[in-house]
């Protein structure tokens, strides 16, 4: 049961990597965040650049904090909503690969470049 488990978890972690997104493809308010990663801020919300865990273990596996979560906001909502982008690596500006997530965490898209 355990070794299912990391298989179907594994399956999950490549997924992610598979299904890939242009910034292009990304909505505007997207694409104004992964600008805003690259200068290093000034970010709208005060929790953009904390710790994300990857409790979900949709990403690769790595290190406690390696990776870094920021809102990408959505018209009309007043607070944060569930689209986010997730950046991973050192420096914050010059991310290894950053995916982007239109669900909570759900699912995930690498932004290709």
């Amino acid at each position: 049961m355990k070794a299912l488990l990391g298989v179907l978890l594994a399956g999950v972690c490549c997924l992610a990597q598979a299904q890939g997104i242009a910034p292009t493809e990304l909505p505007p308010e997207g694409r104004e965040t992964l600008a805003l990663i690259r200068q290093g801020g000034p970010f709208p919300y005060r929790r953009d650049g904390i710790e994300f865990r990857n409790f979900e273990k949709r990403l690769p596996l790595e290190p406690r904090g390696h990776y870094r979560e920021y809102t990408v906001p959505t018209p009309g909502l007043r607070h944060r909503g569930a689209r986010r982008i997730v950046c991973g690596g050192k420096p914050p500006t010059r991310p290894e690969a950053c995916w982007y997530t239109a669900d909570h965490y759900r699912s995930f898209r690498r932004i290709v470049e």
